[in-house]
């Protein structure tokens, strides 16, 4: 199992920027995907941003352009630099690794206000 650790969710106006990190230990497989995902009550899980271990990188459409996924493979942990914030990307942001397993971290809220 992996554990994760998020943290740098919070209130910010639109048009501000915001940036999220998660640390990921325990049960680390070396081929594996860590990236970001968000959900509002009532709507599905949506995609924000994925990142493999050899690079590859995915985005959400609603994202693309404004955030911006990287990694630091020797420390197992994923950014998310998230600028020109709208007040639709509000959410709770869930970072995920993809290994032999999925897991998931507690969640981070960002909020923005207009």
């Amino acid at each position: 199992q992996v554990q994760l650790v998020e943290s740098g969710g919070g209130l910010v106006q639109a048009g501000g920027s915001l940036r999220l990190s998660c640390a990921a230990s325990g049960s680390i497989f070396s081929i594996n995907v860590m990236g970001w995902y968000r959900q509002v009550p009532g709507k599905e899980r949506e995609l924000v941003a994925t990142i493999s271990s050899g690079g590859s990188i995915m985005y959400g459409d609603s994202v693309k352009g404004r955030f911006t996924i990287s990694r630091d493979n020797a420390k197992n942990t994923v950014f998310l630099q998230m600028n020109s914030l709208k007040p639709e990307d509000t959410a709770v942001y869930y970072c995920t690794f993809m290994g032999l397993r999925i897991d998931w971290g507690q969640g981070t809220q960002v909020t923005v206000s207009s």
